[in-house]
């Protein structure tokens, strides 16, 4: 009886029967298929690095820019000032002083509300159809509320707000292409 049940055991148990060299062959596929899908991922991967990266430089070089435009905008608006200021009354010469000093004085919790408005004032614009610069923010989405920042990291913020209005602007924009293509391709259809 032992006999019938070892020999039926190991009846069935032959078609099942692996050999070293199967077992090795299946473990190697598996490993080279692994190591295909880890080389595409790390693919994948440098290049949304070096996306990122050069997104950074472009944002910071922008930035940059457009902080010396604005430092040169200033020197100018002063200079300005300065040649105007003598030809007015002593009353309006101490007006205009104070308020030149008063602007010079502008606090992080202004410019967040500055940045604030601008940001709707945007919004505003794209929703009334108007073309801006900045992207407008997805649909569900409010304008991030900032929080008070000293002028370093007031810079950061600033250049971290607009690296994801240009990723938001990249993406409206490839939006927008693949929307026009899906056009063209129907008025193809339809001249057929």
């Amino acid at each position: 009886m032992y006999f019938n049940l070892f020999q039926a055991a190991s009846q069935s148990a032959q078609p099942l029967k692996f050999t070293t060299s199967d077992s090795c062959d299946r473990i190697k596929d598996e490993f080279q298929f692994l190591q295909a899908q880890y080389h595409s991922l790390k693919l994948e991967c440098d290049k949304l690095a070096t996306e990122k990266s050069e997104t950074y430089y472009e944002m910071s070089y922008g930035l940059n820019i457009e902080m010396h435009k604005q430092a040169e905008i200033v020197k100018r608006l002063n200079a300005i000032c300065a040649q105007v200021l003598p030809y007015l009354s002593q009353e309006h010469q101490q007006q205009v002083l104070g308020a030149i000093e008063r602007a010079k004085q502008v606090t992080p919790p202004e410019m967040n509300s500055i940045i604030r408005q601008q940001l709707q004032a945007h919004q505003l614009s794209q929703l009334q159809g108007l073309a801006l610069p900045m992207a407008p923010l997805p649909l569900g989405l409010t304008a991030p509320s900032l929080p008070a920042v000293s002028s370093a990291s007031g810079l950061f913020s600033l250049s971290s707000l607009l690296a994801s209005q240009a990723h938001l602007a990249k993406e409206e924009k490839s939006a927008r292409e693949a929307a026009n293509d899906n056009h063209r391709d129907d008025d193809g259809d339809k001249s057929d």
